[in-house]
């Protein structure tokens, strides 16, 4: 009996002191006044950051694309020479490094188009 109304009692202890310690409120100093001659700092928003940064990795992934298409453009016209001058009996093994670079730059292309605002 004595152990389960110790327990009991520390259980209100420890719910009531929880409760105390969210009731608690911060209390911050009051912001100081700028005087008119100090001027007005630029102030950006977190909103403007993430639209400026949203922009930046936009214009990245722009260049990024025009990179790999150019790149893939290049490749595919590499193989397509090869193969009108080779034979079509055999496949080397360059122009399967070839179609599978360029299969590798199309998918990359294709996700950061889906990235793309």
């Amino acid at each position: 009996m004595f152990t389960r109304s110790s327990l009991l009692a520390t259980f209100c202890f420890l719910f009531a002191a929880a409760g105390l310690a969210s009731a608690q409120q911060i209390h911050l100093p009051p912001s100081i006044s700028q005087s008119q001659s100090m001027g007005a700092p630029p102030v950006t928003t977190s909103s403007d950051v993430e639209r400026q940064q949203a922009l930046a990795a936009n214009q990245q992934r722009q260049i990024e694309i025009k990179r790999d298409t150019d790149k893939m453009a290049e490749l595919t016209m590499e193989l397509k020479d090869y193969l009108a001058k080779g034979s079509t009996t055999t496949m080397s093994l360059d122009a399967i490094k070839k179609a599978e670079q360029i299969e590798k730059l199309a998918k990359s292309v294709k996700s950061k188009l889906k990235q793309s605002l």
